[in-house]
């Protein structure tokens, strides 16, 4: 780290850009203070610390811009630093600019695409990579060593524009991908000292930007408590209470008519209480911006210094802004912010950064982190592995792979054609820093050898008539090849933090474009970026023989795909979400939150649990080798009482099921990976109504070669067979479930559940005022 301000001093005088500036423990005005002492607990260096600043003082250090203490030698500190796929912009962290030092990050695929590949192991080496990244930059000075990462709102509207952000619609694959990227960011040894701080975000029910007159400042989320614990809540169960991740960031929205940055039940009864996620060193920041919707769109105060006065009462710690939103001076003078809640919200945030050794200088487990470990050769090959691992066929008539492009003894012409065939910019998605190099479609066929022309073409525009030279320049690169290769979709412009999608369509331009290009009676594959869209025209038009969908696959994604399309590898990747027709949208409103089919959402339901009538189903993706599946033995009974017994752990909802046993056979003559999915359905149990079926456990299996049978073992436990009732109760039902392999299903089998229904989890009441309205 820069201990010493003169150098750093130097430093950001010669890039003219902000920095973080790091505690002087050795022998500046600080030392003295034993915040210092090392051989003291953290929760008592956090209080000597906390002592020893004046209420003014305090006051400006509740805020993502602290302004620390100069007086004392505390520095000033930005607490708000991104890094959702590699180290990001943000207030708290800058880039230097040009050639040298910290200009670029890893900049891998979107979450979204990641979590399509199913592996755990993947992600939590990605989230490695970025942890130790993230810290190389805190230690120079260019970040802190908090990050607000990773974004664990399950991704329930397709039209969300943040969805990608996200690993996707199911609650096992969101839990499953928060656990690894906590790990990965967080260290081995998070009880010893975290590389970074990671903060889940955004508590909760926070899934939509700007529809129809509602924003996600002003948006009242009316949610029953089965959705609340079933869904919405649950992936920072897996956060707090399961991976004990250092921060919560609180959500602009209000739920059931209480802010969620003011609400005592959803902070302190829920959060710190229900999930123990009681130790000082965790904090809770606001979304940036949030303190002030409290009174301004909530009206939940009356006003600024109300609303601030009741978030930091009700368990925030700190305010996100960007200027100054919050009226924490207002709160103090009217003597609505009690002295004791901002000492315990200094004590938690202090604490947090004091266990990822912010105050330990070169004592630091990470402190010899720098330069040298960002982008390294095996950050590179992880990126691109996890694009290709993520990337899901969605149509094949056999035309893929394009092996023949390898051949240069008959050599073949391709046309790249569309808007990122070769446009760098369009790779990386949202949240991102700057990326080392950005390698398009045409720069890895370059690299290939294979002979290419290009012609980009419309994005979001409706006709194609708008701009002739799109189809002139389109069929004269298509009349010189011979495969067609359309990279089309959506880019950022179409959807994002602040816009939602207002239909699921294919852009006019685009579609047009397609159709003239599948009357050339020349192969013709479909690269598609962006969100999931309405695929039916695509997947009904005979002369379209492939499509595979990539999302943003970040820095290496162009070589990605081309070695997808010519069979160098082979893809696995399957949906994480649901693709719904375009007439969902007429059909369901963003802002019914109901997951089960009711009057709101047309007693249509969300995601696949509920949904019937997909275009293509959650889970879903093809391979070039072709595979049978079955499973193993399992008993025909399961006694939950014996289970139990059995089970010492705190939670009786994590307590180990008997493994699910795999084979998977390749029978073709392709190698590939392969993901099991093992779905749980049991129309008869429980309470109706029962959902269609729920993901339940989850594998991929590497590399298996062509004629080889290889087994696995998928882990599972009560809690992913139990559903949860009316009061938000986690509750085990007893009686016949039916197991299902794959989407679709390749093979099944039953067993029964003996015993009386057994409560694993009693979900809290909400206080009077604060219930779910009738839905």
């Amino acid at each position: 780290m820069f201990w010493g301000v003169g150098l750093a001093a130097a430093i950001a005088q010669a890039i003219d850009l902000p920095f973080q500036f790091y505690p002087n423990c050795v022998d500046d005005l600080l030392s003295s203070n034993q915040v210092c002492n090392a051989t003291l607990s953290p929760p008592e260096r956090a209080a000597a610390l906390v002592a020893a600043l004046t209420p003014e003082e305090k006051l400006q250090n509740i805020i993502s811009k602290s302004l620390g203490a100069p007086r004392i030698g505390l520095p000033a500190y930005n607490w708000w630093s991104e890094a959702l796929h590699g180290v990001a912009y943000a207030p708290g962290t800058q880039f230097w600019q040009g050639d040298g030092p910290f200009n670029s990050s890893t900049s891998f695929p979107m979450p979204l695409l990641m979590a399509a590949s199913f592996d755990d192991e993947l992600l939590e080496k990605v989230a490695e990579v970025i942890g130790i990244e993230g810290r190389a930059f805190g230690n120079a000075g260019f970040s802190g060593l908090d990050y607000w990462t990773p974004n664990v709102n399950p991704f329930k509207d397709p039209r969300w524009g943040r969805g990608s952000e996200t690993p996707g619609e199911d609650i096992l694959l969101v839990k499953r991908y928060a656990a690894a990227m906590i790990k990965g960011l967080e260290g081995p040894v998070p009880e010893e000292e975290r590389r970074v701080v990671a903060t889940c975000k955004h508590y909760a029910a926070n899934d939509f930007e700007d529809w129809n007159g509602a924003t996600r400042h002003n948006f009242n989320a009316k949610i029953s408590l089965q959705d609340m614990a079933e869904y919405y809540f649950m992936p920072f169960q897996q956060c707090v209470r399961d991976s004990r991740v250092g921060s919560i960031m609180c959500a602009y929205n209000a739920v059931n008519g209480v802010p969620s940055c003011a609400s005592p039940y959803m902070l302190q009864t829920i959060l710190r209480e229900h999930w123990n996620w009681t130790e000082h060193s965790n904090y809770i920041t606001s979304d940036c911006e949030a303190v002030l919707d409290v009174s301004l769109n909530h009206k939940y105060a009356a006003t600024n210094a109300e609303g601030t006065a009741i978030s930091f009462e009700a368990g925030m710690d700190t305010s996100c802004e960007y200027e100054g939103s919050s009226d924490i001076p207002g709160a103090w003078s009217q003597g609505l912010l009690k002295e004791s809640t901002v000492d315990r919200a200094l004590l938690r945030l202090y604490e947090g950064i004091i266990r990822a050794g912010y105050f330990g200088g070169n004592r630091s487990l990470y402190s010899s982190l720098g330069w040298e470990d960002v982008n390294k050769p095996a950050a590179q090959q992880l990126a691109l592995q996890a694009a290709v691992d993520g990337t899901v066929l969605l149509k094949n008539d056999g035309t893929l792979p394009l092996s023949s492009l390898l051949d240069k003894s008959n050599v073949k012409k391709v046309a790249l054609i569309g808007f990122w065939s070769d446009a760098r910019d369009k790779l990386r998605g949202g949240y991102s820093g700057t990326a080392a190099f950005l390698h398009t479609p045409a720069y890895a066929a370059r690299q290939l050898n294979i002979p290419f022309t290009t012609a980009s073409g419309p994005v979001l525009h409706d006709d194609l008539a708008s701009n002739q030279s799109w189809t002139t320049n389109a069929l004269a690169a298509a009349k010189e090849a011979d495969y067609i290769l359309y990279f089309g979709g959506l880019d950022t412009s179409a959807a994002g933090e602040t816009k939602d999608r207002y239909d699921l369509n294919w852009p006019g331009a685009q579609l047009s474009l397609i159709n003239l290009l599948s009357t050339l009676n020349k192969p013709l594959i479909i690269l598609q970026m962006g969100d999931q869209l309405d695929n039916t025209p695509l997947l009904s038009n005979p002369k379209i023989n492939a499509i595979l969908w990539a999302n943003w696959p970040g820095q290496d994604g162009g070589t990605a795909v081309m070695q997808l399309i010519t069979g160098i590898k082979s893809p696995a990747g399957r949906l994480p979400v649901t693709q719904y027709p375009s007439n969902f949208t007429d059909l369901v409103p963003m802002t019914d939150m109901a997951l089960r089919p009711s009057p709101g959402n047309s007693n249509l339901g969300r995601t696949y649990r509920w949904y019937q009538t997909p275009v293509q189903p959650f889970g879903f993706g093809l391979h070039y080798a072709r595979f049978s599946a079955s499973f193993g033995k399992f008993p025909g009974k399961i006694d939950i009482d014996e289970v139990l017994e059995k089970c010492n752990n705190q939670y009786p909802d994590t307590c180990p099921l008997p493994l699910l046993l795999v084979t998977v056979h390749n029978t073709g003559n392709r190698t590939s990976d392969y993901v099991a999915l093992a779905f749980v359905s049991a129309p008869g149990v429980g309470p109706a109504p029962h959902p269609i079926k729920t993901l339940a456990a989850f594998t991929r299996l590497r590399g298996i070669e062509p004629k080889e049978k290889r087994q696995g073992e998928l882990e599972w436990n009560l809690g992913n067979l139990a559903r949860h009732d009316e009061q938000g109760n986690t509750v085990i039902y007893p009686g016949k479930y039916e197991v299902l392999l794959d989407e679709p299903t390749k093979a099944r089998f039953t067993f029964e559940l003996n015993n009386e229904g057994v409560v694993l989890d009693r979900w809290p009441a909400p206080p009077p005022g604060d219930e779910p309205p009738a839905l």
